[in-house]
């Protein structure tokens, strides 16, 4: 179906409607996320007839005379398209179904390392498959578990490969942390992740790796994990994971106060390999290749040097997409550089745009989840609006009029402005912050990053072989000690970071919808751009923040007040709370919170507009339930009683396993309720609620 359409749509287009191939990959993707944004989880055969039919009604249009610019093929084309995202969407869910833990499990834990990295709190985590879980059968156990490691430490090294054993918990995914919030379950759900969880225990080596008989996948993770660790070894504490980060995607033991700093001024874009890091090392590659070649008179004589440099620079980006781990941006950036490399080999012009388009096409169609994704939002973002805006410049050639010397920074200047503009709503909406002073981080450091971090590892790359790595890292190590320096120094300034307030569903597609028109649309129509993106602001400035936030496990309560939110504890749930805060854009942490008016004075009831809500979360159990229910409205009880008695209004444990986390908003009219498991729907990755016993 997929490959049908494609061929439709790349005939559709003749050369006068050239300019509307860029609009694929839009269709695709509304398709993709209506998907998403669905309640019930639509059957596949269902939307494969609908887009079949909707196919043959535009070959049908085009046979019987309807030219393919006419608004009947046009409007049928982009109904298929935005149909077969829908589709894609709905097989790859299907496709990658696995068995998710439905309980709590605590008991042996045996499986192979197929990834190493940190969690939040820093500490040592391990991703297993070939799972064995005791008392489990088979057809239950997850492809895919994630344990973090809080014992304590045996001084083991493990690698990729490894089968370990260890005594721990797991559990399934959580849900959001507040009602609409980020689905980790979906996100898990595509990565067939069906158990998290944790060990005090010792975590034991079983089997050592054997790594003649893993499959590529592992075999190329091992060697991304072997080089990670040798540019580690040979660099400085601070720069060396830097480098890994930029080199093979490995960020797990960058520093969380760089991480930080990095944020702050805008600069945690270098550690994305992305366009950035792609075409520069092409473009080396490629210089470098047909210099030598050219300085050679029987070479630049009988061979075509130009196409002979762009396929050496073409397998340069192929390694090293291979070992950067192949990330969203990174594959987005391999698209684009093969296409222009091919287009040097074909003598024929590349042309951006379109470059993006068939990017995006195979990103969405392999992976459709990467579209709810900050990477890929970002990633495109940026790339459309420079590819837009500095092709309009060169068309009309009386914008950069400067004088030469002075026309690189002119350059940097206004690139790092427009990407910037182009990512900072989706940056603020998924991170709750804006850096006040990124424009200057990026000017500092950007030309060190193009003329001192990535010839440094290019040089690292080719003295490799003859053990002289050394010359090219420590290049490395000098650009990357003066970027971490100017974001130490940018982060530092008054004022660099502003906290935003989380935006509504609706914010995101609006500003995507008007940042599209305005870079694809030709003509002036492209400023009907700016109506979406002015409701979104419009819509962003009245988020209306729940006034009440109850977690999943009840134990943690949040209520909005004058001076920001209150949470009842100033420890446990951290993560949830954590995460509420960042939402209201509130800069303070869960204990600065615990101690704001409502709940400093051990105060565990709340009055809403006249309805009281009671609740004890850290000792439920001396909740005088029947007094409790007597004298208040509403009863938050996290002691897994099957349900509270008849007459009483609240939630206790046995709805929060089946409801999830939940959120209490004021209105004209009273109090409106929700909880996580409404606004998800009845989807694949959503636990099904269990039955209450009667």
């Amino acid at each position: 179906m997929v490959l049908a359409v494609l061929h439709a749509v790349s005939g559709s287009f003749g050369r006068q409607q050239s300019h509307l191939f860029p609009w694929a990959p839009v269709c695709l993707g509304v398709g993709i996320g209506i998907y998403f944004s669905l309640m019930q989880e639509p059957p596949l055969w269902g939307l494969g007839l609908c887009a079949a039919v909707l196919l043959l009604c535009w070959l049908v249009a085009v046979w019987r005379g309807c030219h393919r610019g006419s608004w009947v093929s046009l409007v049928l084309w982009a109904l298929t398209l935005s149909l077969t995202g829908a589709v894609v969407a709905t097989y790859k869910a299907h496709a990658v179904a696995a068995p998710v833990l439905s309980y709590r499990y605590y008991g042996p834990i045996e499986g192979r390392i197929i990834a190493i990295d940190k969690s939040a709190s820093e500490k040592m985590r391990l991703t297993l498959d070939n799972v064995r879980l005791s008392r489990v059968p088979p057809a239950r156990t997850p492809v895919k578990v994630r344990v973090s490691l809080h014992g304590p430490d045996m001084g083991t090294t493990f690698t990729p490969g490894d089968v370990v054993i260890t005594t721990g918990h797991l559990g399934p995914p959580s849900g959001p942390v507040e009602p609409g919030g980020f689905d980790f379950q979906r996100h898990l759900w595509f990565q067939q992740l069906g158990a998290l969880g944790y060990t005090r225990n010792p975590m034991l080596r079983y089997k050592p790796a054997a790594i003649e008989n893993a499959d590529a996948a592992l075999r190329l993770y091992t060697i991304r994990r072997a080089l990670s660790e040798g540019i580690k070894s040979r660099m400085s504490m601070r720069e060396g994971p830097f480098a890994a980060a930029i080199i093979t995607g490995d960020r797990s033991d960058l520093d969380a106060s760089a991480l930080e700093i990095l944020r702050a001024s805008n600069l945690a874009h270098l550690l994305a390999i992305s366009g950035l890091h792609m075409g520069l090392l092409t473009g080396a590659v490629f210089a470098v290749i047909r210099l030598c070649l050219a300085a050679i008179p029987a070479a630049s004589l009988r061979l075509p040097i130009r196409k002979v440099a762009a396929v050496a620079a073409f397998a340069a980006a192929l390694v090293y997409l291979g070992i950067s781990g192949a990330s969203v941006a990174t594959q987005r950036a391999f698209i684009m550089v093969s296409v222009m490399l091919l287009a040097i080999c074909l003598e024929r012009p590349a042309l951006s745009l379109r470059a993006v388009a068939m990017a995006a096409l195979v990103i969405l169609v392999t992976t459709p989840q990467a579209l709810v994704g900050p990477g890929f939002q970002m990633s495109f973002a940026a790339t459309i609006a420079l590819v837009a805006v500095f092709g309009a410049i060169r068309d009309r050639g009386t914008f950069l009029r400067v004088p030469k010397w002075l026309s690189g920074v002119v350059a940097l200047l206004v690139s790092s402005f427009i990407a910037g503009a182009a990512t900072a709503p989706f940056g603020a909406a998924h991170f709750n912050q804006v850096s006040q002073y990124g424009l200057l981080a990026n000017l500092l450091s950007v030309p060190v990053m193009g003329f001192v971090v990535m010839p440094g590892a290019l040089l690292a790359g080719l003295l490799a072989p003859f053990g002289l790595e050394a010359a090219g890292l420590a290049v490395m190590e000098l650009g990357l000690a003066w970027i971490l320096g100017v974001a130490d120094f940018v982060a530092g300034l008054n004022g660099s970071t502003r906290a935003i307030m989380a935006p509504s569903v609706h914010v995101l597609p609006l500003v995507a919808l008007g940042g599209l028109f305005l870079c694809l649309w030709q003509g002036a129509g492209r400023l009907i751009g700016l109506l979406p993106i002015c409701a979104a602001l419009l819509f962003w400035a009245s988020t209306e923040r729940p006034t009440v936030l109850i977690s999943e496990t009840g134990r943690l309560i949040g209520v909005l007040g004058e001076g920001g939110r209150a949470l009842n504890k100033p420890k446990g749930d951290g993560f949830s709370a954590q995460v509420w805060l960042e939402n209201d854009g509130d800069t303070g942490d869960q204990a600065h919170a615990a101690t704001r008016a409502g709940f400093a004075a051990n105060d565990l009831r709340v009055n809403l507009n006249g309805v009281k809500l009671v609740f004890n979360a850290a000792n439920p159990e001396k909740i005088d339930l029947a007094q409790a229910c007597a004298t208040n409205d509403l009863v938050v009880l996290p002691r897994l009683t099957d349900f509270l008695p008849e007459g009483c209004q609240g939630w206790s444990g046995a709805d929060f396993l089946t409801g999830g986390s939940v959120a209490i908003y004021e209105t004209k009219t009273g109090l409106r309720y929700e909880n996580s498991r409404s606004r998800q729907g009845d989807r694949l990755w959503v636990p099904k609620p269990r039955k209450r016993r009667q």
